[in-house]
């Protein structure tokens, strides 16, 4: 995976054919990350156009990205247990790569990790977040579910539903992952960190809809399963011992 330390941020790059763009968002993260990371580009099959836009990068002598081939099944959540898999431990962070995330926050949404949280959201929802574009349908329905959760369940973020976040690398191996659509796995882990005790905090984010390509989001075929983890989230949480223990875990093992 390239050079770095074990607990060095990893980000977790689906794509579906993003060649196009592929050059201009590491030109960002290039600007914008200015310490230590590894990038793992996850894709479906050998002809996505991404590969060789990956592979120019590389030539170029960039060491801190690889090339990594979904082998648990096609589409966007074998994608990211794909990514997830190869990480034992320490941060990950799951980018797009049609450049919708405000990389501009990845330095803050760390400090917050190495205080100790599990889970850190890019929220679109909170003060000082935003939504530039968009499907209007699409983002009155993710905003519904990210404030109620937030008001009527206390999890301790607007947006539950967002991908762009970060997750502990040991906390991912120890919940049990069940997604089977799409995006609603980060819907699914939130909820499941915030039941189990995990710590989560947020900061603002701006997120804003992509200028090339088409987007791969299914609002309609994954709307039931968004659904399925957003009432998940009002089962009763576990217990005080367990949750006493988690609290006192620490999101860097060994330091």
């Amino acid at each position: 995976m390239g050079e770095g330390d074990a607990d060095d941020l990893t980000l977790v790059i689906p794509v579906y054919n993003e060649g196009a763009g592929f050059a201009e968002l590491w030109r960002e993260l290039d600007a914008h990350l200015k310490f230590p990371f590894r990038a793992l580009v996850i894709y479906d099959y050998d002809e996505d156009d991404t590969v060789p836009a990956v592979n120019a990068v590389i030539a170029r002598g960039e060491k801190r990205i690889s090339l990594v081939k979904n082998r648990i099944r096609r589409g966007v959540v074998g994608a990211l247990l794909t990514g997830f898999g190869t990480v034992e431990r320490g941060p990950l962070l799951v980018v797009m790569a049609d450049l919708s995330d405000d990389l501009a926050q990845v330095e803050g949404m760390v400090e917050l990790y190495r205080l100790g949280n599990h889970v850190v959201v890019g929220s679109r929802y909170m003060k000082g977040g935003g939504v530039v574009n968009g499907p209007i349908l699409k983002q009155g329905l993710s905003r519904l579910a990210g404030v109620s959760l937030y008001w009527l369940r206390r999890i301790p973020t607007h947006d539950a539903t967002n991908a762009f976040k970060i997750y502990d690398g040991a906390m991912l191996k120890r919940l049990t992952l069940a997604s089977q659509g799409g995006f609603e796995l980060n819907l699914e882990i939130t909820v499941k960190a915030f039941l189990a005790g995990y710590r989560i905090a947020e900061i603002p984010s701006v997120w804003q809809d992509r200028t090339q390509g088409h987007s791969k989001f299914k609002l309609w075929a994954w709307l039931p399963h968004y659904l399925y983890w957003y009432l998940y989230a009002f089962r009763p949480r576990r217990g005080l011992m367990q949750q006493r223990h988690l609290q006192g875990y620490k999101a860097l093992p060994g330091r």
